[in-house]
C-alpha cells in the first residue's frame, strides 16, 4: 500500500503487476502490502535503505523467494495479466519468462564462457544443439561482451574480470530469451568503469526488455530509470516518473531519503 493519499502514475503498458503484496521469512514480515506497476519495455528502480525489502520485493516476481527456508508470500503477480502464483505457472519456466541478475557475479565455476551463457537453457531442456555457436554470439553481443570474448569462449568464465562476469551472467540470462530482467544491485560489487559498462548495457536492453533494478545508489537511479518506486521499512512509500520523484517527491520520508537526511 501506498503511504500518501496521491495515488502512483499507472503507467502503460503493464507488464507486471504487483497488487497487495506481503511477504514474510518465519514470522518476520518485509514487505506490508506492496502495489507497483511495471511498464513494458522500461527500466523501474527500487530503491530504499538496507532492509527495507528491495530485494525480498524483486525475488518475489519471478518466485525466487519462495525458495528461502521459512519465506511465504501473499497477495498477487501478475504477468501479461496472468498470476504467477497460479498452479498452472511451472516455477522453472516462469523464471525462464521473468530472468535475474543477482549482486555478485555468479558465473559456475566449473564451465567455460560458452557452458555459461548455454546453462539456462540446458536447464529448462530447449537447447538446440544445432543453433548453440548462434544463441551463445547473440546473447554476448546483446551483453556487449562478444568482443572482449570471443576468443576465449571455452576459458572458464572466472577467468574473466568482474564486471566481464556480470555480463557474462546477463547473457546467461538473455541467452533463454526472457521477457523481464530482474537486476539486484548489478554493479554493488563493481569498479566505477565496469559499473558504467553494466549501466550502459541496461540502456541498451531497455528497448527489448522489461527490467527492474535494486540499487543503493541513487544517482544510478537517476540515470538508469524510468520510473522509481521508494521502499521504507517494507512499505512502498513513493512511485513516480524517475525525474519527478527526484525533483519533486511526493511525500517528505523520500524527499529526506534522497537529500540524504537518513539511509
Amino acid at each position: 500500500m501506498t503511504l500518501n493519499s496521491t495515488p502512483p502514475p499507472r503507467p502503460s503498458p503493464i507488464k507486471l503487476n504487483v497488487d497487495g503484496v506481503r511477504a514474510w521469512f518465519g514470522t518476520n514480515r518485509v514487505l506490508h502490502g506492496v502495489d507497483l506497476p511495471i511498464a513494458e519495455r522500461s527500466v523501474t528502480a527500487i530503491i530504499g535503505p538496507s532492509g527495507c525489502g528491495k530485494s525480498t520485493l524483486i525475488r518475489c516476481l519471478n518466485r525466487m523467494h519462495e525458495l528461502s527456508e521459512g519465506a511465504r508470500s501473499e497477495g498477487s503477480i501478475t504477468l501479461d495479466g496472468k498470476d504467477i502464483y497460479s498452479r498452472e505457472v511451472d516455477p522453472v519456466l516462469l523464471r525462464r519468462r521473468v530472468g535475474m541478475v543477482f549482486q555478485k557475479p555468479n558465473p559456475f565455476p566449473s564451465m567455460s564462457v560458452r557452458d555459461n551463457v548455454l546453462a539456462g537453457l540446458r536447464l529448462t531442456g530447449s537447447l538446440d544443439r544445432t543453433r548453440a555457436d548462434d544463441v551463445v554470439e547473440k546473447a554476448l553481443r546483446d551483453a556487449a561482451l562478444w568482443d572482449e570474448v570471443k576468443d576465449r569462449l571455452g576459458a572458464p568464465g572466472l577467468g574473466l574480470s568482474g564486471g566481464q562476469q556480470q555480463r557474462l551472467c546477463i547473457a546467461r540470462s538473455l541467452a533463454v530469451s526472457p521477457e523481464v530482467l530482474l537486476m539486484d544491485e548489478p554493479c554493488s560489487a563493481l569498479d566505477p568503469s565496469a559499473t558504467s559498462r553494466i549501466e550502459d548495457l541496461i540502456h541498451a536492453l531497455r528497448a527489448t526488455y522489461t527490467i527492474a533494478i535494486v540499487t543503493h545508489h541513487m544517482q544510478q537511479a537517476a540515470r538508469v530509470s524510468d520510473y522509481t518506486a521508494f521502499l521504507l521499512s517494507g512499505d512502498l512509500v513513493e512511485f513516480s516518473e524517475t525525474n519527478r520523484l527526484f525533483t519533486s517527491p511526493r511525500d517528505s520520508r523520500t524527499e529526506d531519503y534522497i537529500t540524504g537526511k537518513f539511509g
